[in-house]
């Protein structure tokens, strides 16, 4: 009599489920028309598809945002492959925050998944900020996010707390503000090289193929709901903080699926969180302190002239024109300002005497602190080297309050010579 009992695969992979087989189809759906530009790209897209059919499983909902610098890069089309496969899609270029939180709040025709073509044209940088629709979205991150809105009953007005909870994905060029990147899953899209071939979309054949689909991901969803809700997946090593709730519901979705979705969902969010840690450059001031960082590159300190001039001759920096001027000495100060010491001191320029003159200028003791706290980690090798040259300049130069620079310096006599490398 042969053995009923099945064989362990003799691979590493665990045996395909109903989940990862369906994934499996909804990924190659997505591949027929869709050219993304990276493996993590089609993994991040295809879990997003059956997040949306699980909403009430989770406490946020990560936002999808296609982007690219150029018009024709398949940005448009992946929204409309997505629309056929996720639920109650709600399709716009242009929308009021009226219109929208109305739209979501309709609890009676069920929580729709928004997708935003043409974003830019909202955030781009010839838009007009639309703050109430940027707050909008972001409130809509969260399953208890909801806005405030005065309602009238009769003579009287009463606050009501509008729902606003709901999956976007977006479409646009450039990027977006920056609370809404911090929040969402960015794919970098770009166009098709000659050699590379899509099927050409039909809305009237392929829509249908989509959902049946669809209708084949909400009866999966419906039967993991109990399963997912709740879950607290494992995150890969060093993922943590806000890309670690945006990638939650995602990997938890890849667990429930089985197979190789979550080896995959696991090595795609590091691949995109990486991604978008490479491409985020921070506020303004971030990048100020991360150019100080390289400016200083192993001084004790520079002169505020010396940091403007080496500042400003960067080609790949903003310094040589905000707002239409260069940067100057007290607009290095004034930005500086919001950033603190070690010891909670606001840092500020300090006297530096040098041969013959005691300028204005920065210890890198001052800045240690917010380098450490603000900026880009370095590599391993830089790194270490930092945190030995941190160590030995906080060891010989204390971070001292304004005033006779000489007589906190344990290593200056009263006619100094000048430092190396100080004066440019």
């Amino acid at each position: 009599m042969t053995d009923p009992t099945p064989t362990a695969p003799e691979n590493d992979h665990p045996p395909a489920t109903e989940g990862s087989a369906l994934l499996d189809e909804v990924e190659a759906h997505h591949r027929r028309f869709n050219i993304f530009p990276s493996e993590a790209a089609y993994v991040a897209v295809t879990l997003w598809d059956a997040h949306a059919h699980l909403m009430d499983a989770f406490e946020a909902t990560p936002r999808l945002a296609f982007l690219s610098p150029e018009p024709g890069s398949g940005k448009t089309r992946a929204l409309e492959i997505i629309q056929t496969l996720t639920p109650r899609p709600v399709v716009t270029t242009d929308i009021s925050p009226s219109a929208l939180f109305r739209s979501i709040a309709d609890e009676a025709g069920g929580r729709p998944t928004i997708l935003f073509d043409e974003i830019d044209a909202i955030f781009g940088p010839k838009a007009a900020g639309n703050e109430d629709l940027r707050s909008l979205i972001n409130a809509g991150y969260r399953r208890t996010g909801g806005i405030l809105r005065s309602v009238r009953e009769g003579d009287n007005h009463r606050v009501q707390k509008f729902p606003v909870y709901a999956a976007l994905a977006t479409a646009g060029l450039g990027d977006l503000p920056d609370t809404i990147m911090s929040r969402s899953i960015v794919i970098r899209m770009r166009r098709r090289a000659r050699n590379e071939r899509v099927e050409a979309f039909r809305q009237r054949i392929h829509e249908p193929q989509g959902h049946v689909l669809r209708d084949r991901l909400a009866a999966w969803a419906d039967s993991i709901r109990e399963q997912i809700d709740g879950a607290w997946p494992e995150m890969p090593d060093g993922i943590t903080d806000r890309p670690a709730d945006v990638w939650e519901p995602l990997l938890a979705v890849a667990d429930a699926a089985g197979g190789t979705w979550p080896k995959r969902a696991r090595t795609a969010c590091v691949d995109l969180v990486t991604a978008a840690s490479a491409d985020d450059k921070g506020s303004l001031g971030v990048l100020l302190l991360t150019d100080l960082r390289q400016v200083f590159d192993g001084a004790d300190r520079l002169t505020s002239a010396a940091i403007v001039e080496k500042l400003t001759a960067m080609d790949d920096a903003p310094w040589g024109d905000l707002d239409g001027r260069p940067l100057n000495t007290r607009t290095l100060a004034r930005m500086l300002g919001d950033y603190v010491t070690a010891d909670n001191k606001p840092i500020k320029p300090r006297s530096i005497r040098l041969a013959g003159s005691v300028p204005k200028g920065y210890y890198a003791a001052d800045l240690a602190d917010a380098w450490l706290r603000y900026c880009p980690p370095l590599s391993q090798e830089a790194a270490t080297s930092a945190t030995s040259a941190t160590a030995q300049v906080r060891a010989l130069f204390p971070v001292a309050d304004e005033g006779d620079v000489a007589a906190t310096h344990p290593l200056r006599g009263p006619e100094p010579a000048a430092p190396a490398a100080v004066q440019v």
